[in-house]
């Protein structure tokens, strides 16, 4: 199932994208209809449909097949809306916590031609997280550059969906504790300069780095989720990022130096991972930081994800 969080008449609500990506399909308003319920379990929000498990699953499964049925090609706009007629909103509007990962490819550790991989790249890997309150929004939306910013740049990413608690999960059954996968960009800013110091030592430097991931807006995550019963390998999927129609990153997940099911075990002998929790895994080559090429206002930045789908956003200036 491809699984969205969607607005319509200032109602936002979760649904099943179906039909070739034309139709989304009300699951609340489905389970009313299946159930003849007015208080179907699970549909509530995304975060309840993904505590819900396999169970919430399998009820939005019986509840979408039941209004295809009827569908023949048009939504009723009651238990069904076409998606040129909605708002996307981000899938997970309000994860718990959003992962990243920083060098987990090769050729994206190497493209300025500075640096070359080393033995400790693929020993463990680089997370850190963003807030996701104040950084995560939805297909559509417009990336923010503040005044502070001067190097906004792109990074298209697979993002992982986490489905069930995971604490000390082993790499063999990390894949269990997946609910899906969507596309993420990890809007960085690469030169941010707060206040000016007298000097800048490598931990300066390292802060400076980590908060320019920070700022609001620097997180856009969609169109929707792909359950993890359908995309069983996530390690077989093409990224490609354009901006202003212009392909800027193109490559394939099978070369993550990390891949989910080792990052799930790393990350979850540290923390608990909760359903909804975010794991963005790392971005290509083809940044714009290694030609000085940045984000500016007007631009469109298109990330495309195979087996997936394609999220969009405009880029605009914030006046703080």
């Amino acid at each position: 199932m491809k699984l969205a969080t969607y607005s319509v008449g200032g109602q936002e609500s979760i649904g099943a994208v179906v039909a070739d990506d034309t139709i989304v399909v009300d699951l609340a308003a489905a389970g009313r209809a299946l159930a003849q319920s007015e208080n179907p379990p699970f549909f509530t929000d995304m975060l309840t449909l993904l505590e819900a498990g396999a169970e919430g699953q399998s009820a939005a499964q019986q509840a979408v097949a039941d209004v295809e049925k009827r569908l023949n090609g048009t939504p009723d706009g009651e238990t069904s809306f076409a998606v040129s007629e909605v708002k996307l909103n981000a899938p997970v509007p309000n994860p718990r916590k959003l992962f990243c990962l920083a060098g987990n490819y090769q050729d994206h550790i190497e493209e300025g031609g500075t640096a070359k991989m080393q033995i400790q790249d693929k020993e463990t890997p680089r997370v850190f997280m963003k807030p996701p309150t104040s950084t995560v929004i939805g297909p559509g939306d417009q990336i923010l550059i503040p005044p502070i910013a001067r190097s906004v740049d792109w990074e298209g990413e697979l993002a992982v969906v986490i489905g069930r608690e995971a604490k000390g999960v082993q790499a063999e059954d990390a894949l269990d504790y997946v609910a899906g996968y969507t596309v993420m960009n990890d809007v960085s800013e690469r030169t941010l300069e707060i206040k000016k110091r007298t000097d800048s030592r490598p931990r300066d430097e390292w802060f400076d780095w980590l908060n320019g991931k920070w700022l609001d807006t620097f997180a856009p995550q969609g169109p929707w989720i792909v359950t993890s019963d359908e995309i069983t390998d996530p390690h077989t999927l093409d990224i490609s990022t354009y901006v202003n129609g212009d392909r800027k990153q193109h490559n394939n997940t099978g070369q993550m130096l990390y891949p989910v099911d080792k990052i799930i075990e790393y990350i979850s002998a540290i923390i608990t991972l909760e359903p909804g929790d975010l794991i963005s895994t790392g971005t290509i080559s083809g940044v714009g930081n290694t030609t000085g090429t940045y984000m500016q206002p007007g631009d469109t930045v298109e990330i495309e994800i195979s087996g997936i789908g394609r999220l969009v956003n405009t880029v605009a200036a914030s006046e703080k």
